[in-house]
């Protein structure tokens, strides 16, 4: 008689009891097993379709010994639970002869249903094992079927030996070792075979030549063009105000400036509208991305500007947004990586690879960070897309910083250069470079009756003081002392809960205004002065607009990036002679005094000067609406940096020379009877050349004529006809690289002409060199467009 354990009994009840949810189970195991085999024999054969991967060719079926090891495994597994299931039916019989009749009658009811289930998992077993088996042989006939191709096209996947390729050879052995550092080469198809790295360098990037046996047509069909729609001048900003987003105190401050320049927005749209007349702009699509609100770069912005910090480029921005959307182009607008890379098509991985589609956008505006992260992120696209980039850069980078091999080799290199642009597409604040372009901003203009309403309610002795921050105020206590003998002596100091210590008892302290209540308090000064920084701000040109007499410090030396620390390591050499250049050479008295803070009786005598001066309100021509909407449409028509021009190479020969001597024979002229350039934009027509005087830059000899240095001319310059035209002895000339050619150099009769076309430089001086110097005129009011520049 067989013995059975009690507790074997109960073990027994308890699976039978669980039976139900056991087979639930079991069921699961089934679904679960037949998803697996969907989803591993789809995933097999869809990686044999050519349409998934058209730069994959593979030699071998990636998981395919996985996926019949992991069948196996579930088929042991589904036989082990069959025989721990009969083991428990055979414990259950042993027990039956001890049970009474009812409770025998209970189990064989329960063991019924039990057994029919143990031979549908035997059935599901087998089943896996038999799939097991064809997929097993499926593979196997894969695997020799794709080794014969792959023999055929062995041949076929070395790399050329193309003159046209030089490169070819050595991107494949670079590929070879480190296509696993990227996974956007896994992206695009790239799985380590030598088909597929030729594959990627021939039709992703462009280092090797296109592989005979490939669809070419399919590979390089170029997308369709979008249809040319013309831009139409818009009135109404709302929509702009939609694409700008929130979020950040900077987005908020530049969304508060628009709205209040909507009115002058719309009436200078209008006006340039009646200007231009019948003339077709296209709309262009453009991309709009402010690197330095981004995350990524710290965004040192947002956090201060409702704590006294610098506001300068949030204006700049919201009024270059402005311009562009009322000018009538397409726009997107970026403040963070992630909608960059979107926006972008950038692929997945660490940006060493191009962009997945053609840039869709026809300019992109942004700023030093941004360049810095499109330059990580779009691969080879970076070289290819860069001429359509327009950098808003506020202080100007002058071709010696900008040339990389230049600026590394003659001690010119910053973290801020370097970048191989044509100059001219850097766009700064104020028109101090003439090697890039100037963008510039706006600022309220008024009618005549706000103008006379203001001189009605000036202060004859109400100064307001520019600097928003604690720290400007510090060691300014002598001179402030003295224009309190003369003046009420406004501030503007950010401050939480005690008074600023650096601010002096006697000023009228009004904390950080917004900016509509600050303009009140524009209108209502005499004067408005500067400490000397913050520099070349809007703030100066806002207080004379509001008819504000602007006082500031004159140095001397000279501020620049060798001996200040604001301006070291900025891509400039130029040197600032006052807080706002701009200000004092291009405004000047009465608006503007210039005076050296450190002499006591200058400052004084000036201030008394100024109580005793009469202005109105005045805002030069180029920092209205109208003027910033002129000067960005003539950049959107007009400068194409993806197209350069052919002018003659040096040492060239031409039939007949575009140049005359002036009557006077001081300088070039273009002949009358030679036509401009096609294509050339300023038109070659209006440029004047003259040959500087020693240690004179060519920025300082146009000007010294009324003219202002134009970089572009220089190629037309660049030639011996051009020294011959002015009776310049040139005993030898030589053409080599560098950012002060061409020139001629005494003694020794020497007459150099440049090599580098990215070096022709405004900017710059020696002793040792007289410059030759391209020169135009400009329309008044608007020094960055020639008379016939519209």
């Amino acid at each position: 008689m067989i013995t059975v354990n009690p507790d074997g009994k109960i073990m027994v009840r308890r699976c039978l009891v669980t039976l139900r949810p056991f087979r639930l189970f079991v069921l699961g195991i089934g679904f679960f097993t037949l998803c697996f085999l969907m989803t591993s024999l789809g995933g097999q054969f869809s990686a044999r379709r050519l349409g998934d991967s058209p730069f994959t060719i593979r030699t071998e079926v990636p998981g395919g010994s996985e996926s019949r090891g992991a069948l196996r495994k579930m088929s042991d597994l589904l036989e082990l639970m069959v025989k721990r299931m009969d083991m428990l039916a055979r414990l259950e019989n042993s027990s039956e002869l001890h049970r009474t009749a009812s409770v025998a009658h209970l189990a064989a009811d329960r063991l019924t249903p039990g057994a029919g289930l143990i031979e549908r998992i035997q059935a599901i077993a087998q089943n896996v094992s038999d799939i097991a088996v064809k997929v097993d042989q499926i593979l196997r006939h894969s695997l020799i079927l794709h080794s014969k191709v792959s023999e055929g096209r062995r041949d076929q996947c070395e790399a050329p030996s193309d003159p046209k390729f030089p490169d070819c050879s050595g991107k494949v052995e670079w590929m070879r070792a480190r296509w696993t550092s990227d996974p956007c080469y896994a992206f695009f198809g790239v799985d380590g075979t030598e088909c597929s790295f030729l594959i990627y360098l021939s039709e992703v990037e462009w280092f090797c030549p296109p592989l005979p046996w490939r669809n070419q047509t399919a590979s390089r069909r170029a997308p369709k063009s979008l249809p040319k729609v013309q831009a139409v001048f818009r009135s109404n900003l709302s929509h702009l105000l939609e694409l700008m987003g929130s979020g950040k105190e900077s987005l908020i401050f530049m969304k508060k400036r628009t709205r209040r320049f909507t009115a002058q927005w719309t009436k200078a749209a209008k006006h340039l509208a009646q200007k231009l007349g019948d003339t077709r702009r296209d709309q262009k699509q453009i991309l709009v991305h402010i690197g330095f609100l981004t995350e990524e770069s710290g965004d040192v912005f947002s956090p201060r500007v409702l704590k006294g910090g610098p506001l300068g480029e949030m204006v700049q921005w919201a009024d270059i947004l402005a311009a562009l959307y009322v000018l009538g182009h397409s726009l997107r607008i970026t403040v963070s990586l992630k909608e960059l890379q979107s926006n972008l098509g950038v692929p997945p991985g660490r940006g060493n690879c191009p962009l997945t589609v053609p840039l869709p956008f026809d300019l992109i505006y942004t700023d030093y960070h941004g360049l810095q992260q499109m330059k990580q992120h779009m691969g080879l696209s970076f070289k290819k897309y860069r001429c359509r980039i327009r950098v808003i850069d506020t202080f100007g980078t002058e071709p010696a910083y900008n040339h990389e091999e230049y600026a590394t080799l003659h001690g010119y290199r910053t973290n801020w250069g370097y970048w191989n642009l044509n100059p001219k597409q850097f766009m700064t604040m104020f028109p101090h470079t003439p090697d890039n372009s100037f963008m510039g901003f706006v600022s309220e203009e008024l009618n005549e009756t706000e103008k006379q309403l203001i001189k009605d309610n000036k202060a004859s002795n109400m100064a307001v003081v520019y600097g928003k921050e604690a720290s400007i105020w510090k060691g300014k206590e002598k001179f402030l002392a003295i224009l309190n003998k003369y003046m009420e002596i406004h501030g503007t100091v950010y401050y939480e809960s005690q008074r600023p210590p650096e601010v002096p008892a006697f000023v009228k302290n009004h904390g950080l205004l917004p900016q509509p209540e600050f303009q009140q308090l524009l209108r209502k000064a005499k004067l408005f002065i500067g400490f000397g920084f913050p520099y070349e701000g809007p703030a100066p040109l806002e207080a004379i607009a509001n008819g504000c007499i602007f006082l500031q410090s004159r140095f001397s030396p000279p501020h620049s990036s060798l001996n200040h620390e604001f301006f070291r390591g900025k891509p400039t050499s130029r040197e600032v002679f006052s807080q706002h250049p701009y200000a004092e050479n291009f405004i000047g008295k009465p608006h503007v005094w210039t005076v050296d803070y450190n002499n006591s009786e200058e400052f004084e005598a000036a201030v008394k000067a100024i109580m005793n001066t009469q202005v109105d309100p005045y805002l030069p021509y180029e920092y209205t609406c109208t003027g910033m909407l002129e000067r960005i449409h003539a950049y959107i028509q007009h400068q194409d940096f993806c197209v350069s021009p052919s002018p003659v190479p040096p040492g060239a020969h031409t039939s007949q020379s575009p140049f005359v001597l002036a009557p006077n024979a001081t300088h070039l002229e273009w002949a009358q009877n030679i036509s401009s350039v096609a294509g050339a934009w300023p038109p070659t027509h209006s440029l004047r050349a003259w040959l500087a005087a020693p240690g004179r830059a060519c920025t300082d000899a146009c000007l010294d004529h009324g003219l202002v240095c134009e970089s572009s001319f220089f190629p037309y310059l660049n030639s011996q006809d051009a020294f011959l035209k002015l009776q310049v002895p040139c005993d030898s000339t030589e053409w080599e690289m560098h950012h002060l050619y061409p020139a001629f150099a005494q003694p020794g009769q020497e007459c150099y002409l440049q090599k580098e076309p990215l070096l022709f430089s405004c900017a710059g001086a020696s002793t040792k060199y007289q410059r030759l110097c391209p020169c135009r005129d400009f329309l008044k009011g608007q020094v960055a467009l020639c008379q016939s520049c519209l």
